[in-house]
């Protein structure tokens, strides 16, 4: 089979029935926005009829975002529920596309669906896709976990998100928190590594046994994704080159790439045509790298483009399910922990509508974080030399100040 069919293949939608993969940036990005939203809820506090959060109450740019503190607090529903404090939150690209309404046709059916033909219903909407956290309450079905367990999630986009007090998901969307990670520092991987592990391993065809010696490209490699993919890909052994500006390069060799070609330097494909053929690309850019990349791949050796930037959403306003792929892949990087967060900037928590900001202007180094309360001793979190942490009730009072209001 030559490259190009092979592509082909690669770009159908990933489904949890482990089909081949080609997820869009509106899905997983290269750049998470990590909340830390540290709360000291008393015992009731899963009792609760109402909580704070950030929601939309319509699409559109970013003055749809409030802040509300009578947000409907979750609460568990069914035997396989578990309800989770939530200490550390994250803002994909997926999040800003949601905001203006992206996939919103399909996501309003698979919340609701009765709720054909009408509009509207939907909201008020939470946004954020990751979450890290405490369990506070489990359905009686509930067998992996218990009130007390730290866990980390990435969220369906069809349910409500993270940057709130508390979050409900099933047990089967939820993992242990690996002990090493800080809960701010696990909040930023579970979406992007979802992403990159789907793309590299079930559209690309790689995994630790078979990676030594491969040649792998990934093209806009500086943010979420390229960050967490090249440290996996170094884990297993493969030949790294990626491309990022001149001021990323620094970054993405000291995470382990081999090669790095500026992409404001000239013309990158005639550089990258210089060099050996590559056995799998994973394109984070998408545009008209797809015209050149497949003159990159190995012939005749079952290379693979794989693309994370895909018309499939704005098309017919669909959205992927994600259940298998974030599951399996938060089991898979349970055993990569060494893989370092990636963070560029931080924002408090009364400056979410900045954080958007952030995301949406691209450029991503990593993540950045908005952080609420420090975390509590123990957890291996040190502050950033010159910053403080708010208690909740001075963030409470931030936010009202701060935060446009319906």
């Amino acid at each position: 089979m030559g490259s190009v069919k092979v592509m082909a293949c690669c770009r159908q939608l990933f489904l949890p029935h482990a089909r081949a993969l080609a997820l869009t940036t509106k899905m997983a990005s290269s750049v998470n926005i990590i909340c830390c939203i540290r709360r000291n809820l008393s015992s009731s506090s899963s009792l609760r009829s109402s909580m704070p959060a950030w929601v939309i109450d319509e699409y559109g740019n970013n003055g749809v975002l409030r802040f509300t503190e009578d947000a409907t607090a979750p609460s568990v529903n069914s035997a396989s529920e578990v309800l989770i404090q939530v200490h550390a939150a994250s803002l994909n690209p997926l999040d800003i596309s949601m905001r203006s309404g992206y996939g919103s046709n399909l996501l309003k059916l698979r919340r609701d669906p009765v709720s054909l033909g009408q509009n509207g219903g939907e909201f008020p909407i939470i946004l954020g896709r990751d979450v890290s956290g405490v369990v506070v309450d489990c359905g009686s079905g509930v067998t992996h976990f218990k009130p007390g367990d730290e866990v980390w999630a990435a969220i369906p986009p069809w349910k409500q998100g993270s940057l709130a007090e508390m979050v409900n998901l099933t047990e089967y969307e939820v993992s242990h928190k690996p002990r090493s990670l800080s809960h701010k520092e696990a909040a930023s991987i579970p979406y992007v590594a979802a992403t990159a592990l789907s793309a590299l391993v079930n559209a690309g065809g790689l995994c630790r046994n078979n990676c030594t010696n491969k040649r792998v490209l990934i093209t806009g490699a500086s943010g979420g994704v390229g960050t967490f993919s090249i440290q996996l890909l170094k884990a297993w052994g493969a030949h790294v080159t990626v491309t990022c500006s001149h001021n990323a390069e620094g970054l993405v060799r000291g995470l382990g790439a081999d090669e790095v070609v500026d992409y404001t330097a000239g013309d990158m494909a005639t550089e990258l045509g210089l060099l050996e053929k590559f056995d799998v690309i994973l394109d984070n850019v998408g545009g008209d790298s797809e015209q050149w990349a497949l003159g990159l791949l190995k012939p005749w050796s079952g290379a693979k483009y794989v693309t994370l930037v895909t018309p499939f959403l704005l098309n017919i306003d669909s959205m992927g399910l994600l259940e298998g792929a974030v599951h399996s892949g938060l089991n898979l990087h349970q055993k990569a922990i060494t893989i370092l967060p990636v963070v560029e900037a931080t924002f408090l928590f009364s400056q979410v509508p900045l954080a958007f900001q952030k995301v949406e202007g691209g450029h991503a180094r990593g993540k950045t974080v908005v952080t609420v309360a420090q975390e509590e001793e123990g957890t291996g979190v040190t502050e950033e030399e010159g910053e403080t942490s708010d208690t909740s009730e001075q963030v409470r009072e931030e936010v009202r100040q701060a935060a446009p209001k319906s």
